[in-house]
């Protein structure tokens, strides 16, 4: 009998992205500075599960950079998606929570009603009408009714009456303050429905520190849809359907990756929707190209990273997309190392939380195979172990899954 010189590539399962996350840590509302969030610095070691931990403030960042390396931003603009109004002839109070902008006048909807809407029935607004046209699995194809000639075209008039659509771990409704707090200083094409967050740290004044120290900035477009809040369902990850995104990568992003590279700066995305817009973009040897595109990439340890050297982001829901995304960035037993720590340490979570910077593995690291995980515990080992003070191992009530 013969056996293969290496163990079998571990295959991961949602369980082992499972933690348990005090509630007190999700953050309700931002801290008054925008920079005054901590960082998390997070280097990979090659012999150890316990990576290289330093406690530090967001506005250290910059001597975290060198001149010569590009930060790449998400610079879509949240849209005041939220939007609440009755059945025409019923009566019936409906829920419309915006997906995705499709046209001039339409959009992809998630609708909660007490009963839902049929095909061509009218849901009756703020001076507009949405019909209903069509349904693709979870969300319901709508055609606004409205004089947006007058309004200045469907998103002038959803910021005019709609709401700016807060996570669903954020459990109190928007207030004015978030207008502002819950879009990025350079935020620029409308189209989200949910923050990329990690952009949510900088201010005009870090930016012109950033610019001192030599630092590039390049910019993408992912428009953030509501369904990055949708949980993975299956224990087997390779069910899981991931939702899809636009993107744009300008021309000018790609000559100042491409110089980064010549000069041997790093690639730095900043949040993982920059990451996976680059990723998405990008063929197998990393050449990136220019224009649009739409990306369903879902991205779970054992993928190769082709454009991104390092990642900055905020801390993910226990079992989501997100989570497994930083995983196989940094690495798996990395991340739980870093999470436990964050969590002893009461970091703040979620979009109005606090930040990590990643540094990522070695492709040594990456390459590695590992024996086959057991199958009946939930986030086993979530920095369990080594002396690191563990979370337990079930997600808080309500909250598994929402980013």
């Amino acid at each position: 009998m013969t056996f293969p010189d290496k163990p079998l590539r571990r295959t991961y399962t949602r369980s082992d992205f499972e933690f348990d996350l005090p509630p007190e840590l999700i953050a309700q509302y931002p801290l008054p500075e925008r920079t005054a969030s901590r960082l998390l610095h997070v280097v990979p070691r090659e012999k150890s599960d316990i990576p290289a931990l330093t406690d530090m403030t967001f506005k250290d960042l910059p001597q975290l950079l060198a001149p010569g390396d590009v930060l790449v931003f998400n610079d879509t603009r949240v849209i005041k998606a939220r939007l609440f109004g009755k059945k025409a002839g019923s009566g019936g109070r409906v829920e419309m929570l915006i997906e995705r902008l499709t046209g001039e006048d339409r959009a992809l909807v998630q609708l909660r009603a007490s009963h839902m809407p049929a095909l061509g029935a009218a849901i009756e607004l703020a001076d507009a009408q949405a019909i209903v046209l069509g349904r693709q699995d979870r969300f319901f194809e709508v055609r606004f009714e409205a004089t947006f000639e007058k309004a200045g075209g469907l998103v002038a008039w959803l910021n005019e009456h709609g709401q700016m659509p807060l996570p669903p771990y954020i459990h109190r409704t928007a207030e004015d303050t978030d207008e502002a707090r819950y879009q990025t200083v350079y935020a620029r094409a409308p189209g989200a429905v949910a923050a990329p967050t990690a952009g949510l740290h900088f201010d005009e004044a870090l930016l012109a520190a950033l610019d001192a120290r030599g630092v590039q900035r390049a910019m993408v477009t992912l428009h953030v849809g509501a369904g990055t809040f949708q949980p993975v369902q299956h224990e087997d990850l390779s069910r899981h359907v991931m939702h899809r995104e636009v993107y744009e990568i300008p021309a000018a992003t790609v000559a100042a990756i491409e110089a980064t590279r010549a000069r041997g700066g790093r690639v730095v995305a900043v949040g993982t929707t920059s990451l996976r817009a680059l990723e998405s973009a990008a063929d197998e040897k990393g050449t990136l190209q220019a224009g649009h595109g739409e990306t369903a990439l879902f991205i779970t340890p054992g993928y190769r990273f082709k454009v991104t050297d390092r990642l900055l982001t905020n801390f993910h829901l226990p079992g989501s997309t997100l989570l497994m995304l930083v995983a196989a960035f940094a690495g798996h037993q990395t991340m739980r190392a870093a999470y436990a720590h964050a969590v002893h340490a009461q970091y703040r979570f979620f979009s109005y939380g606090d930040a990590m910077l990643l540094e990522k593995e070695s492709p040594s690291l990456q390459d590695e195979n590992f024996p086959s995980p057991s199958r009946g515990g939930s986030g086993r080992g979530w920095g369990s172990g080594d002396g690191i003070p563990s979370p337990l191992t079930t997600p808080p009530q309500g909250e598994r899954g929402e980013k």
